[in-house]
């Protein structure tokens, strides 16, 4: 049952991307050569959302709520909070903020979860690469086109 919370409270979150995605407005901005294929985005994320709720459910059966879990819960939010940011409002400036802190969040629970569980931790590795790659993303398009940034 607790498996279930876990993979519901992801694909929860999963839908903000689902909601709040690239559309004309996206397509039409200026984008770094390095930029991953737009085929690339939901393969990873699934797979990443995957690993996300399976380290949630490996913490929370080792050691019940606690610091660890609480922060899980921070960079879910913090995770669902970016696609509305960034698409949805089109602030790309505060969606970079938000992708920072997530990353914060993401490493600081890697920590964490290391006293509990080393299988939890190590599944949010590729996560806190990708979304250092998709912060550093976020920054380059800002940065390309600062004239799209609602005041």
């Amino acid at each position: 049952m607790a498996g279930f919370v876990f993979a519901a409270l992801v694909f929860i979150t999963a839908l903000s991307g689902a909601v709040f995605k690239p559309g004309p407005w996206y397509q039409s901005l200026k984008r770094p050569s390095w930029t991953p294929p737009n085929w690339a985005f939901p393969v990873v994320w699934t797979i990443l959302y995957v690993m996300i709720a399976v380290s949630g459910w490996l913490v929370w059966s080792s050691a019940g709520w606690g610091a660890a879990l609480v922060l899980w819960g921070v960079q879910l939010i913090l995770n669902a909070a970016w696609s509305w940011l960034f698409f949805g409002l089109r602030r790309m400036d505060v969606a970079f903020a938000d992708a920072c802190a997530m990353l914060l969040a993401i490493i600081v629970y890697i920590f964490a979860a290391w006293q509990i569980s080393v299988a939890a931790a190590l599944l949010f590795v590729p996560y806190a690469l990708w979304v250092s790659v998709a912060a550093l993303l976020n920054l380059s398009v800002w940065r390309l086109n600062p004239e799209e940034v609602a005041d």
